[in-house]
């Protein structure tokens, strides 16, 4: 039984735009990925509640410098960037996880006006429920509108919904993380695309973005010593496994990063430790894998400036401002929509 803390109280709605349609995509994009050559499976589907508490303690590892640049930027910058976007606003999050990161903005906000409208997107309804009641329980003057969905499912509920209208305040959507590097160039296009389509003239985006540097560095972020990484790789097999009827056995399967410096991303793998044959008994399937063939799972580009600056310009934006970390690993963008002075 919940606490009288835990019950929803009347600032807080969520909702479920793709209810219904969840499963069977993951199932269409687990029989199209592992029927490909070479197989591939989308990395938004991590997210379970599992995949999200595992990606919560990768934040935490030594290795993962990725959080305390992040952290850095905004502790230092929040003010700054929130009163980039002139007047009161509301706040748009695209993969919201826990929320951390986000309080540093929330609160900016909250400095300046003495209500904040909080728009929270992420695939996991139990991490959006659990972030968004503690977030109502620090901030009286909150009220958070949650969307459990996947990020174009949601932005279409969002246009749906109007939920950028005008109401004398303008939005500051949010891309944290280094998020946008999972797509590939011309899937972020796409994406930051549709993300523009909901924005008025006047609005913002802060892009997270993780900057282009030395392997040493990157591939230790992304494979770290304790393994957690490794098992949030493999998790995706076990969730294949219990959703879909799969029997893989993930101790079969390791986890492979490497740099691919060519294109300029990390790219993570699960690779087949022998010969051996998968059945998924709810998509009628059996996927045989080779000695080393491997499942890709995740690429994670890095940027340069100049590389930033075209992505605005090819989406509808302009890179107004870009902040950094102390040691210049990491980088939050403001793109601004086309008509903002």
């Amino acid at each position: 039984m919940r606490s009288e803390r835990s019950k929803p109280p009347d600032r807080f709605t969520l909702h479920h735009p793709a209810l219904g349609g969840d499963s069977s995509s993951f199932a269409a994009d687990v029989r199209t990925g592992l029927l490909k050559r070479p197989k591939a499976l989308p990395p938004k589907y991590f997210y379970d509640d599992l995949g999200s508490q595992l990606f919560e303690a990768i934040c935490r590892l030594p290795e993962y410098y990725l959080t305390r640049a992040e952290g850095e930027i905004l502790r230092d910058s929040a003010d700054e960037i929130v009163c980039s976007i002139k007047g009161p606003v509301r706040i748009i999050e695209l993969g919201s996880g826990s929320a951390e990161k986000t309080r540093f903005l929330i609160e900016a906000a909250l400095h300046h006006q003495p209500e904040l409208h909080y728009v929270p997107v992420d695939i996991s309804d139990v991490s959006l429920e659990r972030s968004s009641l503690e977030l109502l329980h620090i901030y009286p003057g909150l009220r958070i509108t949650a969307y459990a969905a996947d990020y174009f499912s949601a932005l279409r509920a969002l246009g749906k919904e109007r939920i950028t209208e005008r109401e004398g305040k303008r939005t500051i959507a949010l891309f944290l993380g280094s998020n946008i590097g999972n797509f590939d160039p011309e899937e972020s296009r796409s994406f930051l695309r549709e993300v523009r389509s909901m924005l008025r003239p006047d609005d913002g985006l802060l892009v997270g973005a993780d900057l282009k540097k030395a392997a040493s560095v990157l591939v230790p972020a992304y494979n770290d010593a304790l393994g957690v990484t490794a098992a949030f790789n493999r998790n995706l097999l076990v969730r294949i496994n219990r959703e879909l009827g799969g029997n893989f056995d993930v101790q079969k399967f390791e986890h492979r990063v490497i740099y691919n410096e060519e294109h300029g991303r990390i790219e993570a793998h699960l690779a087949s430790l022998g010969a051996q044959t998968v059945t998924l008994r709810g998509l009628d399937l059996e996927i045989g894998f080779e000695p080393g063939e491997t499942i890709h799972t995740e690429n994670s580009y890095k940027f340069d400036l100049d590389q930033l600056s075209e992505l605005a310009r090819d989406t509808g934006f302009s890179l107004k401002r870009t902040w950094f970390d102390s040691a210049r690993r990491f980088s939050f963008n403001l793109f601004t929509a086309a008509g903002l002075s």
